[in-house]
């Protein structure tokens, strides 16, 4: 009974090889979904996004963050999305590259964002996500920190905070940590 099987497998790929081209890969559901989303994009001008594997590798992908108002005006701020095969059920994996002076990403590039986790439905999608990183630097949240020090300042001392973003983003030091220039 296996060989049967193992036999009209052979002659399915035989048959798929004949016509001179290589089997075509499935995709997944995920990258189906993922492949509508990233075609339906309304990406804010601020916002690029480049995918560094090619176009044929959609589940890891850049997207480039340029605020235009707020504390992170005229930075630019580089947020990894690794996308599941699973997706839209599970959410994407998202990372800030840039290290940042802000209350809700911590030094690590950890991101503190509700659709990212508890708050994430599969009717949601990519848009969404870009679109919530957005508000994240133009309305920065001290209530869900993964700063704690950033988000004091912040509720505290709302100037003393911008001098500090302004400080972090041209570069150099910001107490003890290192920030590299992001404007």
């Amino acid at each position: 009974m296996i060989r049967l099987f193992k036999v009209k497998e052979k002659q399915r790929e035989i048959a798929e090889n004949a016509n001179g081209r290589a089997p075509v890969k499935k995709q997944s559901a995920g990258e189906l979904r993922l492949h509508k989303d990233i075609s339906e994009l309304n990406l804010p001008k601020t916002t690029t996004i480049e995918f560094p594997n090619g176009k044929d590798e959609l589940m890891n992908f850049e997207v480039y963050i340029r605020p235009d108002e707020g504390f992170y005006r005229d930075g630019t701020f580089m947020f990894t999305f690794q996308v599941s095969p699973i997706y839209p059920h599970e959410a994407p994996k998202v990372k800030c590259k840039t290290k940042v002076y802000h209350p809700n990403i911590d030094l690590e590039g950890n991101v503190c964002l509700n659709i990212l986790r508890e708050d994430w439905k599969p009717v949601l999608n990519i848009n969404t996500v870009i679109y919530g990183l957005h508000h994240l630097f133009t309305e920065p949240n001290c209530e869900d920190p993964l700063n704690h020090d950033a988000a004091a300042v912040l509720r505290d001392n709302p100037k003393l905070f911008e001098s500090n973003v302004r400080r972090a983003m041209g570069g150099g030091y910001l107490g003890n940590t290192y920030f590299s220039r992001c404007n």
